[in-house]
Parts: C-alpha cells; structure tokens; sequence
C-alpha cells in the first residue's frame, strides 16, 4: 500500500480553501498538468457526494473519481471508481481553521498499483505534483 500525506497551511480561511478545492475544476491546478471535468452532479451539491469528475493526464487513458464523503468546512472523501492502474484508491482532505484566520489542509491519499512498481512511481510523481500544485494556490 502506498501513503502520500501532506499538510500545508494557508493564509486564508478555511472556507475558501475549502470552497475551491470542493470545485472538481479547480483541482486542474493542483494537478496539473491534469485535465479535470464533472461528468456526474452530486446528489445535493453539483461537487457533493456522488459526484463524478474525470481526469486525463498527459497521454494516459482517462480515469474516473466518485466523491464519497462531504462535510462542509472540514472534510472531502472519493475514490477512484473507473480506469486506472490503481486499485484501493482513498483520497481524503481535512480542513481546519487556524487561530491566526488561516486554514490547515490534511491530505491523504492511499493506494495500490494494479502491476508491480506502479504504486511506487505513481507516488513519486503524484506527491512531487500535489506539493507544487499547493505551492501555486492562491485565493
């Protein structure tokens, strides 16, 4: 099984955090140089829970990620749920607000590759990407 975690605080509120990285789009940044669409609303929200985005990296086949869990504020939960070499896929972002009207983002992402070394190159490239995404955010 494969871990990536990363936390990173940011100087603006949690709501903003959490309203952008919520966007299924706006994750383009964050993972460039990904190509991201919603195919599939959520049951509540247009991003909320059931909803699906697409994701197409460089020339690699397309996959797809189901949002599986949604508190507002503090938490966002999906899965990879179509085409990918992975398998047992879980991301999960928990926000918290920090004292100073700042945000904290907690990131986790488990996995395991499809075929042998998979897993680990997928997590060199994906951390590396990730970190520099964040970097870049600015609200």
């Amino acid at each position: 099984m494969q871990r990536i975690e990363i936390n990173r605080s940011f100087p603006f509120p949690v709501e903003k955090l959490f309203d952008f990285l919520s966007d299924h789009e706006n994750l383009e940044l964050i993972f460039a140089p990904a190509r991201i669409r919603r195919i599939k609303d959520g049951v509540d929200t247009p991003n909320g829970v059931g909803s699906v985005r697409r994701m197409r990296i460089l020339l690699a086949p397309p996959f797809e990620e189901t949002v599986t869990e949604v508190v507002p504020n503090e938490r966002i939960a999906y899965r990879i749920s179509k085409g990918s070499p992975l398998k047992n896929h879980q991301g999960v972002m928990s926000f918290s607000a920090q004292p100073d009207g700042g945000s904290q983002l907690h990131y986790v992402i488990t996995f395991q590759g499809k075929l042998p070394l998979v897993g680990p190159l997928v997590k060199a490239g994906l951390q590396r990407g990730i970190e520099r995404g964040l970097s870049r955010l600015r609200l």
